[in-house]
């Protein structure tokens, strides 16, 4: 199903087509479909290989954005992230550039893969502290390291405002909107962070993190990579349960400020992602109830 205006479809037979053209050598490797998200669409090719397609021109970019950079960041890094191999260009049959990357072994966490959330909160923040210190190697927030979760949060007050007031009425009594409009308030009320700016993954949620043997292994989906502000970093550890977001908390040792600039970006995606995916992508929605949900225990209980 198509998610956004304007997607390219993509189904087996056009990957096939884009290999035979560009990259023979893999041609004749058996290809299965391994997964869609919201920005892009996955077949695995042989065992040690995926192609990465993008669904839209705009998603697109970032592409260009991982080939150059994820082999300069991750040596920096003590898990595994993606490697690109191949840089794909447009064709007729297919008019947007796509990747071709490594293969990561890996489960998504869960409480099936993992054993001790403390312990994976400890690792997810270990991570995110070793990528904020990695150099900016004299890159700015500016062009393609420029996302709008490194900036600052009044400027996306006007959209979330808009968010929230459509969750009111797609959600319903499900959801205790006033209570996420006061959280969300509360951040904007702080002064800005000043934080230094440092590279950002832009959305370290559970799908994108891989677990070997109950411990964080990979990385994956650099598609937000950018230079920004650390807050909004920190905003997915309400995917998480209790335990990894207090063991996350304790191991970067967060002030207050922080962690409630940082509850506003999740709440600002996450309504986001709940109004724009409604009738397409009932999945993504249920992840973005979820994290709500997990907010609104959360303040309540601390």
């Amino acid at each position: 199903m198509a998610l956004h205006q304007h997607e390219v479809a993509v189904d087996e037979e056009r990957v096939r087509a884009l290999l035979a053209a560009q990259c023979p050598q893999w041609a004749e490797l058996p290809l299965s479909r391994a997964g869609a998200g919201t920005d892009n669409t996955m077949y695995r090719l042989g065992r040690e290989l995926i192609v990465r397609l993008p669904r839209t021109a705009d998603l697109a970019r970032s592409l260009r954005t991982e080939q150059r950079w994820l082999p300069r960041l991750a040596p920096h890094l003590a898990c595994r992230v993606p490697e690109p191999v191949h840089a794909g260009t447009p064709t007729t049959a297919f008019p947007l550039p796509w990747s071709v990357y490594r293969w990561i072994d890996g489960d998504l966490p869960g409480p099936d893969t993992v054993q001790d959330w403390t312990v994976f909160g400890a690792e997810l923040a270990t991570t995110v502290r070793e990528f904020h210190d990695i150099d900016l190697m004299g890159q700015t927030r500016a062009d393609d390291l420029s996302w709008y979760r490194g900036g600052s949060l009044q400027a996306c007050d006007e959209w979330v405002s808009a968010s929230l007031g459509q969750c009111r009425t797609l959600a319903g009594t499900e959801l205790d909107i006033e209570a996420l409009e006061k959280l969300w308030r509360a951040a904007l009320a702080l002064p800005e962070s000043t934080a230094p700016q440092v590279w950002l993954h832009g959305d370290l949620k559970p799908t994108n993190l891989l677990v070997q043997d109950g411990s964080l292994h990979a990385v994956i989906d650099f598609g937000c990579l950018s230079v920004g502000l650390p807050d909004a970093e920190h905003s997915t550890v309400w995917d998480l349960p209790h335990a990894a977001r207090q063991a996350y908390w304790d191991t970067l040792a967060l002030d207050d400020p922080t962690w409630t600039r940082a509850r506003a970006w999740a709440i600002a995606v996450a309504t986001s992602g709940l109004t724009y995916y409604w009738r397409t992508y009932p999945p993504f929605v249920t992840e973005c109830k979820t994290r709500l949900h997990a907010i609104l225990t959360d303040a309540a209980t601390r």
